[in-house]
């Protein structure tokens, strides 16, 4: 009797085929593995010949799944997960004592840091660890046990648990509230240089300055002037050094109005948008004493939050 692991497929040669399958494309499967586009078609290849059937279709520089390729891709995936999984749950010694979480650089830096020393004396022996990183968080290549992720909390394979709201509100330094050009009603935003987020993490209901005065009924106040940030946190920083009046967003300030580099001049300035922000694992991971500690904390962190006006 031949060995069982006789006919399994090439482990190599399936992870070519996922991340093709997933990319459509040869040359960025070859990309994201660090390997040549040729390396990919040859494991294709040998792929191909355990399965005694095509799985792509070649039409010029992309390529189509066969049926057996797409059948077959969600039983790959979901074994791939599982063999992650395995090597986490033999790592497990090793990282007690040790919670990565992935976060937005704006969201780690103005929110989650400044409270992770509240987390480290409730919780002696466990070290929180934050990987800021613009792009989605692949739970299949990141060292990373959880992420925060900004959006409607819809994520294809993953649990999530909504951990804050999100609104948008007008933030400057206190010194803009004193003066010949005092900030009193947001007409008085005339006389001041608007600021403006254009990060990647904002979304279609997120109010820009000119729609923000519409909201507000003002007039006499051009919305689209002003310099523009790629970086919510770049915002904040202009408007604690006095260089404008910020719409930012509700968590990435809260830290900085909190401290009083920053005040909300209108106390009904704020306007709710429909994004927010979600802890997410992937379905099935087992959750360490350590993770469920963090999560614990953390909700119990945000439940807390809250922003007023002057």
């Amino acid at each position: 009797m031949s060995d069982a692991s006789d006919r399994l497929p090439p482990l190599n040669a399936l992870r070519a085929f996922e991340a093709a399958a997933r990319r459509l494309s040869f040359t960025q499967a070859a990309e994201e593995l660090n390997v040549t586009p040729g390396a990919i078609s040859q494991q294709i290849r040998q792929l191909e010949d355990f399965a005694g059937t095509p799985l792509f279709k070649r039409t010029g520089r992309s390529v189509l799944l066969t049926d057996a390729a797409q059948a077959s891709l969600p039983l790959v995936r979901e074994a791939f997960e599982k063999i992650a999984e395995a090597g986490r749950v033999m790592q497990a010694p090793a990282r007690k004592g040790r919670v990565m979480i992935s976060s937005a650089p704006s969201f780690a830096a103005k929110w989650l840091a400044p409270r992770l020393e509240s987390f480290h004396r409730a919780n002696e022996g466990i070290e929180a660890w934050i990987s800021a990183d613009m792009s989605l968080t692949d739970f299949n290549t990141a060292d990373a046990d959880i992420a925060i992720r900004y959006g409607r909390g819809n994520y294809e394979g993953l649990k999530s648990e909504k951990l804050l709201d999100e609104m948008v509100l007008p933030v400057c330094s206190p010194r803009l509230l004193e003066g010949p050009n005092a900030i009193r009603k947001p007409e008085d935003l005339r006389h001041h240089t608007l600021l403006h987020d254009e990060s990647s993490e904002n979304d279609p209901s997120c109010p820009d300055w000119a729609s923000w005065l519409r909201a507000h009924g003002v007039s006499g106040v051009d919305g689209n002037r002003g310099p523009r940030f790629n970086q919510g946190i770049l915002v904040i920083e202009s408007a604690a050094a006095g260089r404008g009046v910020a719409l930012a967003k509700q968590a990435i300030a809260a830290a900085d109005l909190e401290a009083g580099r920053l005040v909300a001049p209108f106390a009904n300035g704020s306007i709710p948008i429909d994004f927010g922000y979600w802890l997410v694992w992937p379905k099935g991971r087992h959750l360490s004493p350590d993770v469920r500690a963090f999560i614990k904390w953390i909700k119990e962190e945000a439940a807390g939050t809250e922003v007023v006006g002057v």
